[in-house]
């Protein structure tokens, strides 16, 4: 049976948005022509080049099937998800940590895949879902929108506790409401990067359209004026006393 899913634009994809967890099997092979040069070849043959690193072992080269990839990115969670990757035979727990595309076709050049280890703290980005804009009581009876300030944020935890997604719950939103990280449920496990640096940010805010803000400020009831009497005067310069003409002799 397939997993349920949703379809979400995004970065030059429509992504597939899982709700069950995903196991992505990533096939790769070692190579040892580096260089401009031999990158450029490489892909020719439809094949990524990529660097694994991390762990206990030393930085290795591989190539990536493009398609296979490209695939895979479709995938909200290939983002945010400890990867299987298979090289010579044996399995590697791995994360995507940095892709560079084209920047005209938007095929992938270059992939940097990190090693985890079960017991090391990982810190990746994760993707934000908001729910319940719709029904929040600011929406449907106070007229206003709901802005996002951040479309993911930095988690740290270990590889067992990452989590594909944090969802933002913002049925409960009244006008002017904000939503900080440290609002944020998280699961067991997982802190927010940003909180352990005393920094929390804005994730969403509910407030009026800028036009309906303007009317609103244009129509509030204008301050009367202060009475003349309460005034104070300016304060004249004082004059300079005219000099005396010397008396001549």
């Amino acid at each position: 049976m397939r997993a349920p899913s949703c379809l979400v634009a995004g970065a030059g994809f429509i992504y597939r948005r899982v709700i069950v967890k995903t196991n992505f099997v990533v096939n790769a092979e070692a190579r040892t022509l580096q260089g401009t040069g031999a990158s450029r070849r490489l892909r020719r043959t439809g094949k990524v080049p990529a660097i694994i690193y991390g762990g206990k072992d030393a930085a290795v080269s591989v190539s990536l099937d493009h398609n296979e990839l490209w695939n895979h990115l479709k995938t909200e969670a290939f983002y945010s998800h400890i990867l299987t990757l298979k090289l010579n035979g044996a399995d590697q727990q791995v994360v995507l940590k940095d892709m560079m595309r084209h920047p005209v076709k938007d095929t992938i050049l270059h992939l940097d895949l990190q090693r985890v280890l079960a017991d090391v703290l990982l810190r990746m980005h994760v993707p934000l879902h908001f729910t319940g804009s719709e029904v929040a009581p600011g929406v449907k009876v106070g007229g206003g929108i709901v802005e996002h300030h951040l479309n993911q944020v930095e988690v740290e935890c270990l590889p067992k506790d990452l989590p594909e997604f944090i969802e933002v719950d913002l049925s409960k939103l009244e006008l002017n409401d904000i939503v900080h990280l440290s609002q944020l449920k998280l699961s067991a496990g997982v802190e927010l990067v940003q909180l352990k640096h005393d920094n929390d940010q804005s994730v969403a805010a509910l407030h009026l359209p800028r036009a309906a803000a303007a009317e609103e400020v244009a129509a509030a009831p204008v301050a009367a004026d202060v009475p003349a009497a309460n005034q104070k005067a300016p304060v004249a310069a004082a004059a300079a006393p005219a000099k005396k003409d010397a008396k001549k002799k």
